[in-house]
């Protein structure tokens, strides 16, 4: 079992609108609404390709009840502690026409300290019997920049592996916690090493490894760097890779980067080589792209992306 922890879940708002007009009325063509934020893109996805995973989270108000509603719902095993705060909600404006997506994502409800020790001692009981923890996604208000460094490390204690994947001092901190793998993107990336890592023609791949071998070098076992359309860059402790789809597809990105994260904690259960674990990462990453939602995918688009994938191993490794 993969535990999940989503301590600021949402409903996500979809809008696709053929060719948006940011200074005028927009009537979009279809409207999607859903549980949704990172951990539970990530879920969905695990379950997608068949392995067993629960969630343990904060919710509350009528939003909350929607997140636990559709998780009921999809037979998604999940244990939330009530918060006073109403979830959050979360928008994406797709233009169907230009193929990109505006992201609008509120920050969550002030969380209590209270309702925090409530969650850990369910977090410490749920950790027993799991092979690997996800620790995804923004922290609510109220909770401080520490809460997944010390998650990560009541993981450790109980022999469990931890995925990271946040930003800011939340990913500085969590990382120095020792996680099996935390998983920034570029922007993330760029960052927490107080430089840019890109060119005019996108992601510097020299400048990416060598930042992420600096962050491993803070305490994590592997970094995995999402770079979009350039696929993903590892710094591992079997050394380094750059694995690139066969073809850049346009679609919603929204949930990429958590389809990633359930391929790299999928491949750790399985205990998969570095090589695959990046391939079959990239490719559900890639056919999340394509299907209208987050935390979505169809097989056949996986299956052509994971034939596609390239994984070359970096001199810099």
């Amino acid at each position: 079992m993969i535990l999940v922890v989503a301590l600021n879940p949402a409903v996500d708002v979809t809008h696709h609108v053929p060719g948006v007009d940011w200074a005028g009325v927009n009537r979009p063509a279809v409207i999607r609404a859903r549980a949704g934020g990172k951990g539970l893109n990530v879920v969905r996805t695990l379950r997608a390709i068949g392995a067993e995973a629960q969630v343990v989270g904060l919710a509350g108000g009528s939003t909350g009840e929607e997140v636990r509603s559709a998780l009921g719902d999809l037979g998604v095993p999940a244990a939330f502690t009530r918060i006073s705060g109403d979830t959050r909600r979360t928008f994406a404006v797709v233009d169907t026409a230009s193929g990109e997506t505006a992201l609008f994502n509120e920050p969550g409800p002030r969380v209590g300290q209270d309702e925090y020790a409530d969650f850990c001692a369910m977090y410490e009981k749920a950790l027993a019997g799991c092979r690997a923890v996800v620790l995804s996604g923004s922290l609510p208000p109220g909770l401080s920049s520490g809460t997944y460094a010390e998650l990560a490390v009541m993981a450790g204690s109980a022999g469990v592996p931890a995925v990271l994947d946040t930003h800011g001092e939340a990913l500085v901190r969590g990382a120095a916690a020792g996680p099996a793998i935390v998983k920034p993107n570029l922007a993330e990336l760029e960052a927490v090493a107080g430089r840019s890592l890109s060119t005019a023609r996108g992601a510097d791949k020299v400048a990416v490894a060598r930042a992420a071998h600096e962050l491993r070098a803070a305490g994590p076992q592997a970094v995995v760097v999402t770079l979009g359309a350039g696929g993903l860059c590892a710094v591992t402790e079997d050394g380094a890779w750059h694995a690139v789809p066969s073809a850049e597809v346009r679609g919603n990105p929204t949930g990429a980067g958590d389809a990633v994260a359930a391929g790299l904690v999928h491949g750790l259960v399985l205990g998969r080589p570095w090589e695959e674990r990046l391939r079959h990462a990239v490719a559900l990453g890639t056919a999340s792209v394509t299907a209208p939602v987050a935390g979505e995918f169809r097989n056949a688009d996986y299956a052509e992306a994971l034939a596609g994938v390239r994984v070359n191993r970096s001199e810099a490794g």
